[in-house]
């Protein structure tokens, strides 16, 4: 790659390697491809589990809502569990080997994984081909037959099996760790 008078970084602007997130309708595409079932119900905004509880209404499988977090030490972490899991951000560190935790801006994750608040879910770590996210996902949530997470929009809910769930992680190309979360 050009570097500008020999030395510093790439000549290069860093936003013009960024790359465009993927629409909800690119999501599906990938899904299907993937030979991946996806129902998916529409519903109002849902920005919390509580907010979510009031717009799911009888959509079968477990509901899952998902931290976007950075530790001291910049790296950041995609924390994915029941809905109704407590997670202690002060023990989780120490079972996921990270430093002290907090939640990413609104900006990082927009840039990361190319979503925004409240549209939290691991179907964005398709918008994230430099693997920048750690993903880190609850064992008794692993267990469950059918999740639902948000398809890149917090004003729908995609169904998936358990296993296809784990298909489009791989297809992904992102390393997971399955953990009992600390509550």
């Amino acid at each position: 790659m050009a570097r500008s008078s020999g030395q510093g970084p790439p000549a290069r602007r860093i936003m013009d390697s960024i790359q465009p997130s993927c629409s909800s309708q690119q999501l599906f595409a990938r899904l299907d491809a993937l030979g991946i079932s996806h129902p998916t119900t529409d519903h109002p905004a849902a920005f919390t589990v509580e907010q979510g509880n009031q717009v799911w209404g009888n959509i079968p499988g477990t509901h899952c809502k998902n931290l976007f977090l950075k530790d001291a030490k910049g790296k950041l972490w995609l924390v994915v569990a029941p809905a109704e899991q407590r997670i202690d951000l002060k023990k989780l560190p120490d079972v996921i080997g990270s430093a002290r935790l907090s939640f990413g801006s609104a900006a990082l994750l927009e840039e990361v994984l190319g979503i925004t608040p409240g549209s939290v879910t691991p179907f964005a770590l398709i918008n994230d081909p430099a693997h920048r996210v750690r993903v880190i996902l609850d064992a008794v949530m692993m267990e469950q037959p059918l999740l639902n997470y948000h398809p890149l929009t917090n004003e729908a809910t995609t169904t998936i099996t358990n296993a296809d769930f784990r298909t489009f992680l791989k297809d992904c190309g992102h390393d997971v760790q399955i953990v009992r979360l600390p509550g």
